[in-house]
């Protein structure tokens, strides 16, 4: 099962912050060996989104040189909570909503990885039959100091922020993780990086070869912060092919290589003409247009792409109004403006309401006329057929 050396430099490079150990790893993919290659995922959300796909796309690399992988739903280690990437305290969370986030998990991992070949775990295999005096060893093998001189965790004890003792059970259960399936490698975000390194540590005690570590970047979400799903900042692999489009056509322009280094596995030669054409003056929107119908391909087909691609042009170019719009059916005629984008669903609050009007993000559409809505008092008379619509890509048809 050997592959050459370019394919091995793609994989130690593409998507890649850091590999631990990379001269090991190197001799290791040289070999032939067939190594086991995990990634572990806590459902703290139903999504799975762009930045999550980063480290799945580089276990898809893995798969396609021949190696088992391994995935670790932590329907476990979820319910502890990891705050490696978090200025405060991550609250626990109970069972019920675990299992409900983690549904559709393997679907979704599915849209990148062959899940037929892939090794599927859940860590409360092995995390729930732990004792006090197990973990009691497995703490020993780390100081106080270790954990605090973290970089997010030294800033929060600087501010006189909370730090649970629950927060320093998080890497010991991750690392032990690597134990249990017995990891030769592990994939994550640079976040990670102690959490992974734990994995080295107790894969020592257990008189276990320690895995090498690679560590992957963390992507900017549509506002410029990392991509997270308590931010509301993420591309979903579960957004409709129009929605996924909108979205990346929306991304800054400086993310758009980025994108395509880390989210797509398009030829990076391609990639950097693409980057060669920006500098030189190219309008981003022509590349980004690329960027999208890459991704929506990825996640649904060429076919989805070019009908986003259209539908995209119809409604921002054109200024028509989409297909296909979702209906509202109501009786009311006479509506206060903030009660019928809270009602509608077109804004999960009041609040949120009031600061869409206020920031002209509302319209109203009758017989293809747009009204912007600029009073958060107003009150709106509905005709059947009337469309309101919120920012560039959500709408409501009122239906009698």
């Amino acid at each position: 099962m050997k592959i050459d050396q370019e394919k091995i430099n793609q994989i130690l490079s593409r998507g890649v912050d850091e590999v631990i150990d990379k001269e090991n790893l190197d001799k290791k993919l040289k070999s032939g060996k067939k190594l086991r290659i995990k990634l572990g995922i806590d459902p703290t959300s139903p999504n799975l989104h762009l930045g999550r796909a980063i480290p799945l796309l580089k276990l898809r690399d893995f798969q396609e040189a021949g190696h088992k992988i391994v995935l670790i739903i932590g329907d476990f280690t979820g319910l502890i909570g990891d705050t490696s990437d978090k200025e405060a305290e991550r609250p626990m969370l109970d069972s019920k909503t675990i299992k409900q986030n983690m549904k559709t998990y393997v679907a979704q991992a599915g849209k990148i990885i062959d899940i037929k070949k892939c090794e599927v775990r859940y860590n409360s295999e092995w995390l729930g039959e732990l004792d006090y005096y197990e973990i009691g060893k497995q703490a020993d093998q780390f100081s106080l100091n270790e954990f605090i001189s973290r970089e997010n965790i030294k800033k929060r004890l600087d501010e006189g922020k909370r730090i649970s003792l629950r927060e320093l059970m998080y890497p010991l259960m991750q690392g032990y993780d690597s134990v249990a399936v017995k990891a030769d490698v592990e994939i994550g975000g640079t976040d990670q990086r102690f959490n992974l390194l734990a994995g080295r540590e107790l894969q020592r005690f257990y008189k276990q070869s320690p895995q090498d570590i690679i560590t992957n970047p963390l992507i900017e979400g549509l506002d410029g912060r990392k991509m997270s799903s308590s931010w509301g900042n993420t591309v979903n692999l579960l957004d409709n092919s129009n929605e996924m489009f909108g979205k990346i056509m929306s991304l800054k322009d400086e993310y758009v290589i980025r994108y395509f280094k880390f989210c797509t596995r398009l030829n990076l030669d391609i990639v950097s003409q693409y980057e060669t054409q920006l500098q030189a003056g190219e309008n981003p929107r022509n590349i980004k247009v690329i960027l999208a119908k890459e991704i929506v391909k990825m996640y649904h087909s060429e076919k989805e792409a070019q009908k986003a691609e259209d539908e995209f042009n119809k409604i921002h170019r054109d200024k028509e109004l989409p297909t296909e719009i979702e209906v509202f059916q109501t009786s009311k005629i006479s509506w206060q403006v903030l009660d019928l984008l809270c009602d509608t669903k077109l804004a999960p609050s009041k609040n949120e309401a009031r600061r869409l009007v206020e920031g002209n993000a509302v319209s109203i559409n009758t017989n293809n006329i747009e009204t912007k809505i600029s009073d958060w008092k107003q009150e709106i008379k509905l005709e059947d057929g009337m469309v309101i619509k919120v920012g560039k890509r959500r709408f409501i048809k009122i239906k009698f």
